[in-house]
């Protein structure tokens, strides 16, 4: 909240306000009201928050049905001699998963569906301790272990070298809105699907079939597989990986990168050239200098994000050229007539406030500064102000999950409830209110 890049709402209500006529608002012109109202709400959230809510424990933490690879040797007695993978398959249920067949010493088979079996083959099987018993004893087996011991209790299962990690689908990522098996997500990132958990239901485990399961963002996936497959899905960045054990980049080109960064901050700042294009600048000494690849550039645009923004500019300007915003803001006069600027100001803030928890908060920007323009102009008062109470409302979306697309990751990755939102979130909300209500008339004399 307390710079005009801190989030595309910002940006927004900057742009349009500057397009009303009003002078575009610098870089930090509006930090200090914003620190201080942050100020509040961090301490209401360190000294207060952990009183209200009970303890939440992550939906997949106590779930590891951890995978564990071994060898179904077929004897001369067993079912799936002379029997064909296929009926093996069905014999199981369908749960088991062949990743190969091996035969003689060195010959391995792929697991085709109509090979036929014989004794002495080994079946190369993935799964649960469990699952892995259960299907020695359907296709009258012996279950051996990767280091080919029999399985028993001086010989249980092991899976050395692996790790357990929660995936969670982002924004823009290559799962959102697609299957697992469309993705072919295992397949290619050698990770095995352990769990599949979403907000608001069971957590799927690995017996059902979570690969036919269209996923969305904030979706969380457990998943088991080699610390540098784990380690090269989280650097490739097209998934937030929460393994647990972070590993801090250190390259060659990050001071490269710290200053670019710093630049486009400062130009923006200094006022010596406007925010869109030192960003873009910005981006584009970022491809130069080999921090970041085109690839990587073309993966950060979201194109439902630039969707609702324009969608949102084209509604805002709806409304300026048929005169509904001039209709909302009379609206909003009488409603609230009789009451001061500094009451008709944080009025306004709170309307913001209840919108941008219900629609879209670039939605509610674009409508509010425009109405916001309006309610200056028709009150004889600065518009600035006004603008910036759409600014600080449309950001204030704390109160329910759905409000803001970080609200949906939290919630899955933390255990959260929506109830949660609603206890902590409402009280936030006022409390960060009625600091800017208190700071914002104050800063501009009336």
């Amino acid at each position: 909240m307390s710079t005009t890049i801190g989030t595309s709402t910002n940006l927004l209500v900057v742009s349009v306000a500057a397009d009303l006529g009003l002078p575009r608002f610098n870089m930090f012109d509006f930090m200090m009201p914003a620190v201080i109202a942050g100020s509040a709400g961090i301490a209401f959230l360190w000294l207060v928050a952990p009183r209200i809510l009970p303890m939440r424990e992550t939906p997949l933490g106590d779930m590891s049905p951890r995978v564990f690879i071994g060898h179904l040797h077929v004897n001369e007695d067993s079912f799936a001699n002379g029997e064909t993978l296929s009926a093996v398959l069905e014999k199981a249920g369908g749960k088991i998963k062949v990743s190969e067949i091996y035969r003689d010493e060195a010959k391995v088979l792929a697991p085709l569906p109509d090979s036929v079996l014989r004794a002495g083959d080994r079946l190369g099987v993935r799964d649960t301790p469990e699952n892995l018993k259960e299907f020695e004893q359907l296709l009258g087996a012996s279950l051996y272990g990767g280091d080919d011991l029999p399985v028993d209790e001086e010989h249980p299962l092991s899976a050395e070298g692996q790790q357990i990690a929660e995936i969670v689908v982002t924004h823009g990522s290559l799962l959102d809105g697609v299957t697992l098996s469309q993705a072919r997500f295992a397949e290619t990132q050698q990770l095995v699907i352990l769990a599949l958990h979403r907000a608001g239901t069971v957590a799927r485990v690995l017996r059902e079939d979570v690969g036919d399961i269209r996923l969305r963002v904030g979706d969380v996936l457990l998943v088991q597989g080699t610390q540098e497959r784990i380690s090269e899905v989280k650097r490739e960045g097209e998934v937030l990986v929460l393994d647990a054990t972070t590993d801090l980049p250190h390259t060659r080109r990050a001071p490269v990168a710290l200053a670019i960064m710093a630049s486009v901050i400062l130009a923006a700042a200094l006022g010596i050239v406007p925010i869109p294009i030192s960003a873009v600048c910005g981006v584009l000494l970022m491809i130069v200098t080999r921090c970041i690849s085109w690839g990587d550039a073309a993966k950060a645009l979201s194109t439902q994000v630039i969707l609702i923004v324009v969608a949102s500019l084209a509604l805002g300007s709806v409304l300026l050229k048929t005169g509904g915003a001039d209709y909302l803001a009379q609206v909003f006069l009488a409603v609230t007539s009789g009451g001061s600027p500094a009451m008709l100001l944080s009025g306004l803030m709170l309307v913001m406030a209840v919108l941008t928890n219900i629609v879209s908060n670039n939605a509610t920007a674009v409508i509010g500064t425009p109405i916001a323009v309006n309610i200056a102009q028709q009150l004889g008062l600065p518009a600035e102000p006004f603008v910036l109470a759409v600014l600080f409302g449309a950001n204030m979306s704390y109160a329910t999950p759905m409000a803001y697309k970080t609200n949906l990751l939290v919630m899955n990755a933390g255990g959260y409830r929506f109830m949660d939102f609603v206890k902590i979130g409402i009280p936030l909300t006022v409390i960060i209110w009625l600091v800017l209500s208190f700071l914002l008339p104050k800063m501009y004399g009336f």
